[in-house]
């Protein structure tokens, strides 16, 4: 009897093979369900029972990048908004590539449909990203760094080949700002061409290519460059007070609000300089130019004071001031 028991369970493959068959057919219905809903919808919105089935409970083989987030309206999380729109171009950029496969898929889950996930993980902030690995749990540098790094879509395609080795080529949808605005400035200097003959005089003008010419320094010395190529969030809403900072914290970010803050002191002390200049020479009578001098060294003071502050702000322990 002992025998002919033991030949069934070679035969059947005993509980182990049984137990595997198993998993692989659970492991099955997940991927099947996965590829089912990535073939309608690039990020998979989930709810806490989605979450809780099909990224937390083994088997899986797969990993899944998951956006915690707040988009419902009354929550007013404006850089969850802007998150969103940089993740979605990540995951259609994977969705429609030629090297789509089942080993990794992006999702999403928004607190008034996910509260509970939410709980579960102690989260209290968002927009949150994270990498759940197929195998294990997830390490410290499966939380993406959004602070530092920003939330542009070709930030977050780096730290998805660096967690999961899956390089994403990021496509964005063609935009045609750019071409229409230099196609309506070349129309205007057509036009002004047209209109003006043979006289060209306009374009010796040293104060406007002057005046042109400082907008652009404002623009890159303010961090504008650094904003396009990171992608940072326009402020920061703290969830609990409901504050809202415009200046960020650390020397190795900042936010886009800040570079307008600084744009515009870095103006006011541009315009108190142009003041003092004309002042000292001018052809104007005395008077006038008493006054351009105590307005411009007023504007220098001023903003120059405020600007020492922001940077007071970002480097912690700056002995100086100015006022």
């Amino acid at each position: 009897l002992l025998a002919l028991v033991l030949l069934l369970l070679v035969g059947c493959g005993g509980p182990g093979a049984a137990g595997q068959r198993r998993k692989e057919m659970v492991l099955s219905e997940k991927v099947n369900q996965l590829m089912e809903w990535a073939s309608k919808r690039s990020v998979i919105r989930m709810n806490g029972d989605k979450f809780r089935r099909l990224v937390k409970a083994p088997p899986r083989n797969y990993s899944v990048i998951v956006m915690f987030t707040a988009l419902q309206p009354h929550r007013q999380c404006v850089v969850c908004k802007q998150a969103d729109e940089e993740y979605q171009i990540l995951a259609n950029s994977w969705r429609y590539s030629s090297a789509f496969t089942n080993k990794i898929f992006f999702a999403m889950v928004d607190f008034d449909e996910g509260s509970d996930v939410f709980q579960m993980l102690n989260m209290n902030s968002a927009p949150t990203f994270i990498n759940f690995p197929a195998k294990g749990k997830p390490k410290r540098g499966d939380t993406y760094e959004l602070q530092v790094r920003g939330f542009a879509a070709e930030q977050l395609a780096r730290w998805v080949a660096d967690r999961t080795d899956v390089h994403i080529r990021v496509i964005r949808p063609p935009n045609y700002a750019g071409p229409l605005m230099l196609g309506l400035l070349l129309a205007v200097i057509g036009g002004l061409v047209y209109l003006r003959g043979s006289n060209l005089d306009f374009l010796y003008n040293k104060t406007g290519w002057a005046f042109a010419a400082l907008c652009f320094v404002l623009a890159m010395t303010s961090g504008q460059m650094w904003n396009h190529i990171r992608g940072p969030p326009y402020a920061h809403k703290n969830p609990h007070t409901g504050q809202v900072n415009y200046i960020h914290g650390s020397s190795q970010a900042q936010f886009v609000a800040e570079t307008h803050i600084v744009l515009l002191f870095n103006g006011g002390v541009t315009l108190g300089m142009v003041l003092l200049h004309e002042a000292a020479t001018s052809d104007m009578d005395v008077g006038k130019r008493k006054i351009m001098c105590i307005a411009g060294i007023g504007l220098v003071v001023l903003f120059f004071s405020w600007l020492l502050s922001v940077f007071r702000s970002k480097y912690h322990g700056y002995p100086y001031r100015y006022v």
